[in-house]
């Protein structure tokens, strides 16, 4: 059994959902395993990692509207505001979401749906950079 670990730096533009799995899919064929098992952690707490449709832009728009409405930016009930009105509802959609999502490797491949791609979903409005740790375990 062999193990195999990477760092992503992901700079994302706005809040919302950016499509990751072009950078993981490249590493991952660069380690040469065939099978295996890819675990992809963020450790942030206001950004988070979800596996969601591909193919119809309008389900990532909806998402991002879907949490704008269920945790609101500004909201007064906040106590926590140390870096703006967006912080405590970032922290609260990460919460609501993952920060680490395991795929099966068969193949050299990742197993996701037709459909199913990776993406690093911003919660909060300004520009970030976000690591992204992969880890590979298998053969």
């Amino acid at each position: 059994m062999r193990q195999a670990n990477h760092k992503l730096s992901i700079s994302t533009s706005k809040k919302g959902l950016h499509n990751i799995t072009h950078e993981i899919k490249l590493w991952l064929t660069q380690q040469k395993f065939s099978t295996g098992l890819l675990t992809v952690f963020i450790p942030h707490t206001s950004a988070s990692i979800i596996i969601q449709e591909n193919a119809d832009p309008d389900v990532l728009h909806d998402l991002t509207n879907f949490f704008q409405q269920l945790v609101p930016e500004g909201d007064s009930n906040y106590l926590h505001s140390s870096e703006g009105p967006d912080d405590m509802p970032a922290h609260i959609r990460s919460a609501l979401t993952q920060t680490q999502i395991s795929i099966p490797v068969n193949s050299g491949s990742l197993s996701l749906g037709t459909w199913q791609d990776i993406y690093l979903f911003e919660h909060r409005i300004q520009p970030h950079t976000r690591n992204i740790l992969l880890h590979l375990i298998g053969e």
